[in-house]
């Protein structure tokens, strides 16, 4: 049976974001409370079909935040919000809320490259 190249291109997307990370099999596996052979076969694209763990990796990969040597941001970005942010507490919750709510739409354009790729056939 050949392995679906949706599914194969999904897998291989969320191996390439958790290599972008620095996230490890074995920290997924402990995770998710699989093991990291388990993880391995998954960010394979070896999968024959869409399981609770396939779903479960390729959702923990794109909601894990960058690791800890990220954390520090950019000048550019602490610049951008010292120029527009107003000093006040409600305006700080405000920003936050902005800028959380942007994170939908990384993952929603690596959704989409996905869909393109996948139609292209070079999934």
């Amino acid at each position: 049976m050949p392995i679906p190249s949706a599914l194969r291109a999904e897998a291989l997307l969320a191996a390439s974001r958790a290599r972008e990370i620095g996230l490890t099999q074995v920290e997924i596996a402990d995770a998710l409370n699989a093991s990291q052979s388990q993880v391995s076969r998954v960010l394979a694209g070896n999968a024959k079909r869409r399981s609770r763990l396939f779903d479960e990796v390729c959702k923990y990969v794109f909601s894990v935040r960058e690791s800890a040597s990220a954390s520090t941001p950019p000048a550019e970005l602490t610049e951008a919000l010292n120029a527009i942010w107003d000093g006040t507490p409600e305006h700080a919750k405000a920003l936050t809320l902005v800028i959380r709510s942007l994170g939908a739409l990384r993952v929603t354009a690596s959704e989409g490259n996905l869909r393109r790729a996948t139609s292209r056939g070079t999934a």
